[in-house]
């Protein structure tokens, strides 16, 4: 696990880009105030996710306005059909941790 910031620099319903060791993870606080982390690229094109809009359990791109289940990592929303990588948080003494190894067995 790797630490990415405090849960003080991440208010509900904001996204934070982060570089975990070469990967890019877009760190999520949803609205059903858990943390989540995805690979920061829609499936669709190739686009930061991090700079796309929080609703709920869902981040949504920007650009064409796929959405992406935070949980899963299943798109909600077309144009995407692909599901992006979804990986482990931890949050512990009021900081934010995120392993690199998918939990939903998706790779990029």
């Amino acid at each position: 696990m790797i630490r990415i910031c405090s849960t003080e620099d991440l208010p509900k319903g904001t996204v934070v880009s982060a570089d975990v060791d070469g990967t890019p993870v877009a760190l999520v606080h949803a609205e059903d105030d858990a943390f989540y982390a995805v690979y920061d690229e829609c499936s669709h094109a190739a686009v930061a996710l991090s700079e796309g809009e929080v609703e709920g359990c869902t981040l949504e791109c920007w650009l064409h306005g796929s959405r992406f289940d935070l949980r899963t990592g299943q798109p909600t929303g077309l144009p995407a059909t692909e599901p992006v990588p979804v990986y482990p948080v931890e949050v512990r003494d009021g900081d934010i941790y995120v392993s690199l190894t998918p939990s939903n067995g998706v790779t990029r």
